[in-house]
């Protein structure tokens, strides 16, 4: 575990905020037609003209600026050049580097018209990634953050993929401590001032199962049915949560009013 300085952690959200605004502009573009491989093109040319580089592309050799992933691709799918349809859902993470710190998120969009169980399964994983962030409080535990996550999701029936994980966030794009999004509370690392970490809750609508394709590279549920990633870094100052990246961006691109963000705050109030 890699604690940070508050001038560190600042460089971590300067990161955070070249990904959040990447994902921002491509969520206008994601329409039925586009291709994964016309908006990883947009993305690395929107990070190499905000004066950062890629955090994935060369990765442990992934070939590209962006992991898509669609419908019952978990994450790490590699772009291509079939059109997306309607209906579909589109999981984006990004990661960028700038000054020699990681920004490293991910949200997972609609295609036109999702079906009722698929609009679900996105606000509820979702909110699960906001009750992850609660527990991210010094003190804690980090089986503290993935039993509130897993919880939640329980409630709801869906699959908590448990083969991947959250990860601590620095001049590394994955540092100790991994966070889970299952476990028992008071079990694991114990949370400290300086933490920066990102939660990623992965859920899928049916079974928790997944495998690997032959690419090396994209996850896959078994049952083929969909699942949905998000993603926020967070670090802890002052002994509570506070948020580096944000979807505010993509709030805008969509015209979408009210934000997570200010939900995540009333837990404070």
């Amino acid at each position: 575990m890699i604690l940070k300085s508050i001038e560190e952690i600042g460089k971590i959200r300067e990161s955070a905020l070249v990904v959040s605004k990447t994902l921002g502009m491509l969520a206008s573009e994601i329409k039925p037609g586009v291709t994964s491989l016309s908006l990883d093109s947009l993305a690395e040319t929107f990070i190499l003209d905000n004066f950062c580089k890629p955090g994935f592309k060369g990765y442990n050799r992934f070939p590209n600026t962006l992991c898509i992933s669609i419908n019952d691709q978990v994450v790490h799918g590699i772009p291509n050049n079939n059109p997306l349809k309607d209906g579909d859902i589109v999981s984006i993470d990004c990661g960028v580097i700038k000054d020699g710190f990681y920004g490293d998120h991910a949200y997972t969009f609609k295609v036109g018209n999702v079906s009722k169980d698929v609009e679900n399964l996105l606000e509820i994983t979702k909110r699960s990634l906001y009750i992850g962030i609660e527990s991210l409080i010094a003190g804690n535990n980090v089986g503290d953050i993935g039993n509130s996550i897993q919880n939640f999701i329980r409630k709801h029936g869906y699959g908590i993929v448990k083969e991947l994980v959250g990860h601590g966030l620095g001049k590394n794009l994955h540092e100790d401590p991994e966070i889970p999004n299952y476990g028992k509370k008071g079990k694991g690392s114990l949370l400290k001032e300086g933490l920066v970490v990102a939660i990623e809750p992965m859920i899928n609508l049916g079974t928790e199962k997944v495998h690997q394709l032959d690419d090396g590279w994209t996850i896959v549920t078994v049952d083929g049915k969909p699942s949905a990633h998000f993603e926020h870094n967070i670090a802890i100052i002052d002994g509570k949560p506070e948020i580096l990246s944000t979807f505010n961006h993509i709030y805008e691109a969509l015209g979408l009013e009210s934000t997570e963000e200010d939900k995540f705050k009333s837990y404070f109030d």
